[in-house]
């Protein structure tokens, strides 16, 4: 991997094209939250009529101890889920760059980010490679487990999609950005530069 395409240090005649931070841009927090939101209904109702209705995660014909084992299941597959997503986020952003992650919670969400400054292809890979990883991880939990635990994964899955609404918007906005650009993610809020055009 060419790790100079992905410098520790912005390059000279970089300039800043935008910056993005929801917890200061009110529309653009909005703007997100309801694209996640129309995810969650979106794929939370394909899998109730195109898989296992979501009755089939509340049936206790094998006693209310089994019920209650796939709530806790799934609510620590949650956590466990958003460790992990964060995990291959940062993963990829030190493959890309050499650069050590960080982590972290804010109250609102879990980040990864970093101090580097990442080109147009690899940012993309580190925003979409989880949604891929853990889907893929996710689909195929949820093909093999009976009708009652559907929902266990499934729910995860819904969560996967849906809160990768903000790694969506990003790649949606730079898909039409020159292959030039250079991103720069602390995990709370990003940076994009770019060289001036002559």
């Amino acid at each position: 991997m060419n790790r100079e395409k992905n410098p520790a240090v912005l390059p000279e005649g970089y300039q800043e094209l935008f910056h993005i931070d929801l917890q200061k841009d009110r529309k653009l927090m909005l703007l997100v939250n309801g694209i996640g939101l129309g995810l969650f209904v979106a794929f939370a109702l394909l899998g109730h009529f195109a898989f296992v209705p979501v009755t089939a995660m509340f049936d206790m014909e094998q006693g209310f101890g089994m019920y209650a084992l796939r709530f806790a299941v799934m609510i620590a597959g949650l956590v466990v889920y958003l460790v992990l997503h964060e995990a291959v986020h940062g993963v990829c952003m030190w493959f890309f760059s050499g650069v050590k992650p960080s982590f972290g919670f804010n109250g609102m969400y879990a980040w990864a980010g970093s101090t580097a400054y990442y080109s147009k292809v690899p940012y993309l890979i580190i925003a979409l490679a989880p949604i891929v990883v853990w889907g893929v991880v996710l689909a195929v939990i949820c093909a093999v487990v009976p009708p009652a635990w559907f929902w266990v994964p499934y729910f995860i899955q819904v969560a996967n999609l849906s809160g990768a609404a903000g790694d969506l918007y990003v790649t949606a906005r730079f898909r039409k950005l020159s292959d030039t650009i250079l991103v720069n993610d602390t995990g709370v809020a990003m940076t994009v530069y770019d060289r001036p055009r002559q």
